[in-house]
């Protein structure tokens, strides 16, 4: 019992594994050994797997954070590019303004500054040249000035430091001027300034006679001198007076530099004239030479080189054209033999098709119908062209009467259905013709529920014919007595039209109108009419109007 226990116990052995692998016959010692190896082994190989995964790990983070670092600096490149193109449309921005303001004769300081110091105003304009820039200053407020201020600074940011020592200059003058004024505002109002001058006013004037009319290079061996004088620390030395003698030298060195710059200009600009002006009498030289031309011999030596030059062409094209022409002839009726055999081949000649045979949705025009299209057009000709060749005086004053009344909801109608042909007894006698007419279609909105609910003034219903007014013309009436008719028939094609004809007698032909087919109102208050008066039939009627229903 104690044996089969101590066998369950004992660890499992894979005998079959081990005849496979050559080990039959080892001991168990030997094979607890070859065990533990094979763990070491694993477990090593284990530790460098997991060693590998960590390195990978590491070095996709190191690539995320590289590509996130690209990412940043990329986004950083843009942006400055996106804050440079900013920078230079403001700056294009405040040029234009500029240069409006300058056009419309409202110009600001800033503004004459600004088109001072650009390049290209030295080679466009002299005008702006004449004058040092800190003379715009003069008259200026004391809001002005400060406004000019923050200007130059706007100006000095948006170019990044192309003129920083023209900005410069030109706001130490302004701090100067400004602090000026508020001194003189201060001593109308006796209140200190908080700044002391250290110089008196009888001695001031000759502190700026010293300082005008010397060059930047005199200011700054000055300015050296002052602050030597200041840094020796003497004993009994005004430091105040000194120190704001050095402060009304900034100012005045800042003017020199101007000034020096101004004369810089003004030299360039004068020898860009002076070499446009030399070009210029250069160009007319040429041109007066050019002018004078060669002599007298050289001409009729060279009208005699054109002559002959000219005859031997000739001669020339004569010999050429000898032998060329009959190949000419030749090659034009061979081109046209082809061209007759294609022809009896058939090759131009249509072919005869069947109504079947066409695409469906092609319309055939009959002879009928393409004659009566031609009459039609050969009518509106005639009476747009030469109406007042056909109408006689009298008819001109009966189509006056007709178009008395007519508004802006009303047009001139007249079109035409053909009446079948009919034989006159009196046509012998009597030429026959068609009356003249002057008519009238009313169209408008119906403003009836369904409208109402579905349109607006802003976006009203689609117009419909409301009614017509026809004036037939019959002033050569043979019967006066008799009194023209009208007869309305409906189409047999479509039921939605009908034809309203007019009939008189001679020697007038009837005639017929194609119009809407509805209920007429025959009520004279409604505005029904049908008269015959002064030699004009006058029939005018409007249509029922139907309420919608739901």
């Amino acid at each position: 019992m104690w044996g089969e226990q101590s066998e369950k116990s004992a660890p499992f052995v894979w005998k079959k594994k081990l005849e496979k692998q050559g080990l039959k016959d080892i001991s168990r010692r030997e094979l607890e050994a070859l065990n533990r190896k094979t763990q070491l082994e694993n477990v090593i190989e284990l530790e460098k797997i997991k060693k590998r995964r960590l390195e990978r790990e590491h070095q996709q983070q190191q690539r995320e954070d590289d590509m996130y670092l690209m990412q940043r600096s990329k986004e950083a490149a843009q942006f400055d590019e996106w804050q440079r193109q900013e920078e230079t449309f403001h700056l294009e921005q405040a040029k234009l303004r500029s240069k409006i303001r300058i056009q419309d004769g409202r110009a600001k300081p800033i503004d004459l500054l600004a088109q001072y110091i650009s390049e290209q105003n030295l080679e466009e304009s002299i005008e702006m040249q004449m004058h040092e820039p800190y003379t715009y200053l003069n008259g200026l407020s004391l809001d002005d000035l400060e406004d000019l201020l923050v200007d130059i600074k706007v100006y000095n940011e948006l170019e990044k430091g192309k003129n920083l020592d023209f900005w410069t200059d030109l706001t130490i003058i302004v701090d100067d001027e400004i602090h000026k004024l508020r001194k003189v505002e201060a001593e109308k109002q006796r209140i200190a300034t908080g700044r002391r001058e250290g110089i008196h006013q009888s001695v001031a004037k000759d502190v700026t006679q010293i300082f005008r009319g010397k060059t930047a290079q005199q200011l700054d061996e000055l300015k050296k001198k002052i602050e030597d004088k200041i840094n020796s620390q003497q004993d009994g030395l005004d430091i105040g007076y000194w120190e704001s003698l050095l402060s009304q030298l900034k100012a005045h060195m800042a003017r020199a530099r101007l000034r020096d710059r101004h004369q810089e200009n003004l030299r360039s600009k004068l020898e860009l004239l002076k070499k446009e002006q030399e070009l210029q009498v250069k160009k007319e030289e040429l041109s007066d030479d050019e002018a004078a031309g060669p002599s007298g011999v050289s001409t009729r030596t060279g009208e005699q080189a054109d002559d002959s030059s000219m005859d031997s062409a000739a001669a020339q094209s004569e010999s050429e054209a000898g032998p060329s022409k009959p190949t000419a002839d030749n090659h034009e009726s061979d081109i046209l033999n082809e061209c007759f055999e294609m022809y009896k081949k058939g090759g131009y000649e249509p072919k005869y098709l069947q109504p079947g045979d066409l695409e469906p949705g092609v319309d055939i025009i009959t002879e009928d119908k393409d004659e009566e299209i031609l009459d039609l057009l050969r009518q509106k000709v005639l009476g747009i062209n030469q109406e007042e060749e056909l109408y006689s005086r009298e008819e001109m004053l009966l189509r006056k009467e007709a178009r008395r009344g007519m508004n802006n909801d009303e047009a001139e109608f007249s079109v035409e259905t053909r009446v079948d042909s009919q034989v006159y007894l009196w046509s012998d006698k009597y030429r026959p013709r068609k009356p003249r007419y002057f008519n009238r279609v009313h169209t408008g909105f119906e403003w009836n529920k369904y409208n109402q609910t579905h349109y607006d003034m802003d976006n009203p219903p689609p117009k419909i014919v409301q009614g017509y007014k026809f004036n037939i013309f019959y002033p050569d009436l043979i019967n006066k007595n008799t009194t023209p008719q009208y007869f309305l028939t409906p189409c047999s094609d479509n039921g939605d039209f009908a034809t309203l004809r007019f009939h008189a007698g001679p020697p007038y032909e009837d005639i017929a109108f194609k119009i809407v087919n509805r209920e007429w109102e025959f009520s004279y208050k409604r505005g029904f009419r049908c008269q015959f008066q002064n030699n004009i039939f006058q029939l005018w009627f409007h249509f029922k109007r139907y309420r919608y229903r739901r």
